[in-house]
């Protein structure tokens, strides 16, 4: 007989994974999101009225380019993060829970390259 409360039977295993690292990554993407967030926002309301041209220009200078990939980047970092949890937390089926773990990844990775290469085009003028 066992009279070990279940709190007691768990103390010093260890934790069950690296959820600090995972809060840790979805908070500081969130921050750094808050500011590219802003500067999305001034940058694309001065943009208001213009023509193609003049949006493809603003779009194709170097600090343009890095900052809108940078927000692709991180918001889709961002994203995947968000959705593993949702999903690693009500999906109880292994093999579902692997399978949507996998799309999500595959997914934010094809969406950050396409987003990332026609910002590239773009600065570029391909």
């Amino acid at each position: 007989m066992n009279l070990r409360n279940p709190l007691a039977e768990a103390h010093n295993h260890g934790s069950a994974g690296d959820g600090v690292g995972h809060w840790w990554a979805q908070r500081f993407s969130a921050i750094l999101l808050i500011g590219l967030t802003v500067w999305l926002v001034l940058a694309l309301s001065a943009l208001v009225g213009a023509s193609h041209a003049e949006a493809a220009d603003w779009l194709g200078r170097p600090f343009n380019a890095a900052m809108g990939i940078l927000f692709v980047v991180t918001s889709l970092y961002h994203a995947k993060l968000g959705l593993q949890v949702i999903i690693e937390d009500y999906v109880h089926q292994r093999a579902v829970e692997v399978t949507l773990q996998l799309l999500v990844k595959i997914a934010a990775i094809v969406a950050g390259l396409l987003a990332v290469l026609a910002i590239l085009k773009v600065a570029f003028g391909a």
